[in-house]
């Protein structure tokens, strides 16, 4: 079913193109024999630690190591809806994103749109507040906290949260018993600084610049979740892509899968590669404070962790953002497991949500 209509806005109010950087460059040259013929594939992701497996990859060239003459090409996103907006228009083929922009993407679309074809990463998600004015959980209520946006993955989580401690909050405007500001992250230190929030339930690096800046870690999500594991970041991409260049697709998720691999067999050299490519991006690297912290409390993993994003859906549903979804067919994970196999791993599993 679809979603209701104020996501249906969120994603048509972000006009990817105002949303997306273009980065064509990479420390690996695109050589050799093209992938199925194909020039170039179009990448998405965020400029976030939570998506540092694509960080790495694009800084190191791990994935276009894995694509030969096919090119990797690559645009930035700062928010779920644009980049779903792109996958829907042709703009980019591939993509990291967060779970409530996929399940969102995949319901909008009737089951047309995207697939999932792989995880990325889980955790990385805190609820960060102003220690003189929240002391304990009970004290959120009555305060101003930010989200990064209406229906985003952090925003549902809140909502959840609230629900169940027995308050009430109206999703779309934000307003109730706590008063949720949906807030850019690239704003939401300021806004901290300023006062005019007194929290915020968001991802790395904001949590850890937020506590640089004197807040205190109130509640880790991980804490929430069975195995302290939860799916932070997916890798989607366009059905039609999928069908039409499959060996492309396979060739993404070896790089992923190698990627995640270096990270974990390099933490400080793979961490040092993700800061430089935040500070490609945005012009400033993370400072040691804010990035170490921050690459704590992520678990890059290539398990989709499909049995959460089902749970998120439902969280989506309870907090009145989304209709029931039918997610029947939203994961393809054979191009994954045929990569893991070939690489020793084993294989992951979509929750009974897979295609027939």
């Amino acid at each position: 079913m679809a979603a209701l209509p104020l996501l249906a806005l969120a994603a048509t109010a972000c006009g990817y193109g105002s949303q997306s950087k273009d980065d064509d460059t990479s420390k690996v040259a695109a050589v050799g024999k093209k992938i199925d013929g194909l020039a170039s594939v179009r990448i998405g992701y965020f400029p976030n630690l939570t998506h540092a497996t694509a960080l790495v990859g694009d800084q190191e060239g791990l994935l276009q190591k894995e694509l030969g003459g096919t090119k990797a090409s690559y645009s930035q996103f700062n928010a779920g809806p644009a980049e779903i907006e792109a996958l829907n228009s042709g703009s980019i083929d591939i993509g990291w994103i967060g779970p409530s922009p996929a399940i969102n993407g995949y319901s909008t679309t009737d089951g047309k749109g995207l697939r999932i074809i792989g995880g990325s990463a889980s955790g990385g998600v805190k609820l960060v507040v102003n220690p003189k004015k929240i002391k304990s959980l009970k004290d959120v209520k009555g305060k101003n906290i930010a989200t990064p946006q209406l229906g985003n993955t952090q925003d549902v989580a809140f909502l959840n949260w609230i629900a169940e401690q027995g308050w009430k909050v109206d999703p779309e405007s934000g307003k109730g018993d706590v008063s949720v500001v949906r807030t850019d992250n690239k704003i939401t230190p300021d806004a901290y600084k300023s006062g005019s929030i007194d929290g915020a339930w968001v991802p790395e690096p904001t949590a850890s610049k937020l506590v640089a800046e004197g807040g205190k870690v109130l509640l880790d999500e991980a804490d929430l979740w069975p195995d302290k594991k939860f799916v932070i970041t997916n890798i989607i991409v366009s059905q039609k892509f999928l069908k039409e260049h499959p060996d492309v697709v396979e060739a993404v998720l070896r790089g992923s899968v190698k990627t995640n691999a270096w990270i974990s067999a390099h933490p400080d050299e793979a961490k040092a590669a993700a800061n430089a490519k935040l500070k490609e991006l945005s012009g400033k690297a993370l400072p040691a404070d804010v990035l170490d912290p921050a690459w704590k409390s992520i678990q890059f993993t290539n398990d989709p962790l499909a049995a959460t994003l089902n749970t998120e859906a439902e969280h989506a549903v309870k907090a009145g953002l989304l209709e029931k979804p039918k997610l029947d067919g939203i994961y393809d994970l054979a191009p994954l497991n045929k990569v893991l196999k070939a690489e020793g791993e084993s294989p992951v599993d979509d929750a009974g949500l897979g295609v027939k």
